[in-house]
């Protein structure tokens, strides 16, 4: 991530998505990382070069850029992001005009049209050159969206919420939401000084959320990532709630009130076996995907589910909104508290979860799995032990040089045990 790789981009995305009679109009927001007002001059820089016209949002939950491009009937959105990763790194998202990301080919053929000599030829003229604005009240716009996904009947009055903004696109947005609806809010890292997004902070290190919750005797905490697509909860104990038990306790909910499509739940190879069976208690089934809230809402639009998510928090209401929503899914919850007037930790209880490790090891180099004879042996090994009581999945990281050792099964060591042995092999085996 260049400037100079980062205009091209803007300049391929025009071009890919130019409109015929009209100038073509295209969103970019931002998370609060320092290199996003850069590659936010650059990106845009680009755009207008090619003739098509740019509205500027500033920092931006990611689900509040899709709604934006939607809701303006824009030709595409972009996000400048990398989410929950350190502030030195960077990325780019892009949404199709209806608020869903932009598929796999798309994606691959501006990623072609950056390498190719032609680009330039498609330049605009100089009288025909975009232009560039500002949307001053982006995020009006976008707290007024998440409220009017909260039931009219209820308020949050008398409870009480500590929010995690993660110094990230949250950090204005994500208290708004919640205060206008009626909760006391206690807002931390909500100071973003371009370096401290993800710091210690907000879903990947939810334990200071936690511990303020406990302190300020709150009834939830909520903890959002860097660009607030994602969320982790903990109740008023300070015990952590991931996405699976919020996925349980949302899709039990809807299967008994008939609001879940197909009563079906889509999540990933990666959420636990608990999730899966209390959703079938409740009448339901799971269908998985490969990791990645992607693949999720590709399957929920292909058969017309309603509900999906990450174990990591990006949990999507198709209902409300095309992507993760990490705000619009805290309400989701804080309506069936506020409903059953029951607190979080009895609510969570919905699953029980099966024991599971989950091993992250850096590596050499990532060799195909089922070329190392050894590792898929051991692997074989734990599935046979294991039979229908856990399950093993071992991937490379899509974004790292790691490999991720998943073991579920009921004796929380051996699996331990078991997972450190597959993730040893894998770190010799892939040796450069």
């Amino acid at each position: 991530m260049t400037g100079d790789v980062v205009m091209r981009l803007g300049m391929a995305v025009a071009a890919r998505l130019r409109q015929g009679n009209r100038h073509t109009r295209i969103v970019i927001g931002k998370d609060t990382r320092l290199s996003g007002y850069m590659f936010e001059t650059a990106l845009a820089s680009g755009i207008v070069a090619m003739g098509a016209d740019v509205w500027l949002t500033g920092p931006l939950p990611t689900p509040g850029i899709a709604f934006i491009t939607s809701s303006m009937r824009c030709d595409a959105g972009v996000v400048i992001s990398a989410s929950h990763n350190p502030f030195e790194d960077n990325g780019i998202k892009l949404f199709a005009r209806d608020g869903y990301k932009l598929p796999d080919a798309v994606e691959s053929e501006i990623e072609a049209m950056m390498d190719s000599p032609e680009l330039a030829n498609h330049r605009a003229g100089s009288g025909d050159i975009g232009y560039s604005r500002k949307i001053e009240d982006a995020r009006g716009r976008y707290v007024v969206f998440c409220k009017g996904t909260f039931p009219t009947e209820l308020t949050l009055d008398g409870l009480t919420i500590v929010v995690d903004g993660a110094n990230g696109a949250g950090y204005r947005v994500g208290p708004l939401v919640f205060e206008e609806l009626g909760a006391k809010v206690i807002a931390i890292n909500t100071k973003p000084d371009g370096k401290n997004i993800n710091a210690n902070a907000g879903a990947l290190h939810p334990e200071q959320m936690a511990a303020v919750v406990k302190r300020e005797g709150a009834h939830l905490g909520i903890a959002l990532d860097g660009d607030a697509d994602r969320l982790v909860l903990c109740d008023e104990h300070g015990e952590i709630i991931d996405g699976d038990a919020v996925m349980a306790l949302c899709a039990t909910r809807m299967i008994s009130e008939g609001r879940l499509a197909k009563n079906t739940l889509v999540t990933t190879v990666m959420s636990n076996l608990g999730l899966e069976r209390a959703v079938k208690q409740a009448g339901g089934k799971v269908v998985r995907t490969a990791v990645g809230d992607r693949y999720v809402v590709e399957e929920m639009r292909k058969h017309g589910y309603n509900l999906g998510g990450e174990q990591s928090g990006h949990l999507v209401f198709l209902d409300h909104m095309t992507t993760g929503d990490g705000i619009i899914a805290a309400l989701r919850v804080l309506a069936i508290m506020v409903r059953e007037n029951r607190p979080l930790s009895e609510l969570a209880a919905v699953m029980t979860r099966t024991p599971q490790v989950l091993i992250n090891v850096k590596v050499d180099r990532k060799r195909p799995i089922e070329e190392l004879a050894g590792v898929r042996g051991l692997i074989a090994d734990v599935e046979r032990e294991l039979g229908d009581d856990g399950r093993v999945l071992v991937r490379y990281s899509g974004t790292e040089t790691k490999v991720r050792v998943m073991i579920e099964g009921p004796n929380q060591d051996r699996i331990r045990d078991q997972a450190q042995g597959i993730a040893d092999a894998l770190v010799l085996a892939c040796r450069a």
